[in-house]
């Protein structure tokens, strides 16, 4: 089907474009068109002033629509979770699992690599391989230090469903790190008490980002910067949470000064659990019964949102940082762009920073 998509403030990842009509031929991007120039074979969709983005990736997100990936990890669940997700205005997520029992990874990887969906580019294992003292809300009983024979028969099993890992540089050998890069999985520094040494060293090695930023890690100290600085001065890329509540607003908008295009958004976002990890809403957090912040309760579209009333950052880079830069930190570039000749990925939202719709390799789906 040949469509334009019309009366909307596009932003491609690279540019803002207005007055002109964004063409779709059967799903791929086409270019644009002058909105009285529009081609009359081309079925017009009026968005009556909405904005079209680049189609928003969420790289750690834990369940969607009240169900918590790791209490089910089955193909019916990640179906339900990805439905709920695709109406927040999401195109693509990565399903995350935070430290549990090895058998619950397994499940999960199974479901990811025989069940492929289009919002899903891969698995994010949160653990189990992070250091004790900044577990945060993982389980105790759970963490280990990673031996490359456990490594290499997980990476097996997975057969490249895991996209991503969350490590303590300074609990993995020089040996896990390659093996864990050779086989294309992006690691993430998180949950960790690195010095700045050790966690500069991990960056040199290959670690490509890092998690959560500020949260579990080790703190930024005059005397030992430690892993939020050897962030800072590496060339690393790092997630940060925009709810106002894992990282001050101010936090968020240093980092952002400092960071440019490395720095990009996740929600951490988690739903009510009684299971291994039982969360309980609070309201605008998730925490445990004890009151450990275990998760955020923001949701993508949102975090743009809070970016621009609180951050300082502008609407177009706000939404860079939750298409265009994750979509580079997955190798996945020409998703967190719109551009001519690739399947259109899409995040449609009106000026309330409600979601209209998305569009995932060039089908769309209806908020």
């Amino acid at each position: 089907m040949l469509t334009a998509l019309t009366q909307a403030v596009i932003f491609t990842g690279k540019e803002e474009i207005k007055g002109k009509a964004l063409l779709l031929d059967n799903g791929v991007v086409k270019g644009w068109s002058e909105e009285g120039n529009i081609p009359s074979d081309f079925h017009i969709i009026q968005q009556n002033g909405r904005y079209i983005a680049p189609g928003l990736l969420d790289l750690q997100i834990y369940g969607g629509g009240g169900q918590l990936f790791s209490d089910d990890p089955s193909p019916s669940a990640l179906m339900n979770i990805a439905d709920a997700l695709v109406k927040t205005g999401i195109t693509g997520f990565l399903p995350t699992l935070a430290t549990n029992e090895m058998s619950v990874f397994e499940k999960a990887i199974d479901t990811v690599r025989d069940h492929p969906h289009p919002a899903v580019p891969g698995l994010h294992l949160e653990g189990p391989f992070i250091n004790p003292v900044k577990r945060g809300a993982h389980i105790l009983s759970c963490i280990k230090k990673p031996s490359t024979d456990e490594v290499k028969a997980l990476l097996d099993r997975a057969q490249g469903a895991i996209k991503m890992m969350t490590i303590a540089p300074e609990m993995c050998s020089l040996e896990v790190i390659e093996l864990l890069l050779a086989n294309g999985v992006i690691l993430s520094a998180g949950h960790s008490n690195a010095t700045f040494t050790e966690a500069a060293e991990g960056f040199k090695r290959g670690i490509q980002t890092a998690t959560h930023l500020f949260n579990a890690m080790s703190p930024f100290h005059h005397r030992d910067t430690g892993l939020p600085g050897a962030v800072y001065q590496s060339a690393a890329f790092a997630s940060i949470i925009p709810d106002g509540i894992h990282v001050d607003y101010e936090a968020l908008s240093v980092s952002k000064k400092v960071m440019g295009e490395r720095l990009f958004l996740i929600t951490d976002a988690v739903e009510p659990s009684t299971g291994a990890y039982p969360h309980v809403f609070k309201g605008d957090r998730y925490t445990l019964p004890d009151g450990t912040l275990s998760g955020s309760a923001v949701r993508l579209l949102q975090g743009v949102e809070n970016c621009v009333k609180h951050a300082g950052i502008n609407l177009a880079e706000a939404l860079r940082m939750a298409s265009t830069y994750p979509a580079r930190v997955i190798g996945h570039p020409e998703r967190g762009l719109i551009t001519p000749g690739q399947p259109a990925y899409l995040t449609i939202f009106d000026g309330q920073f409600q979601p209209h719709g998305t569009y995932i390799k060039g089908e769309f789906f209806k908020a």
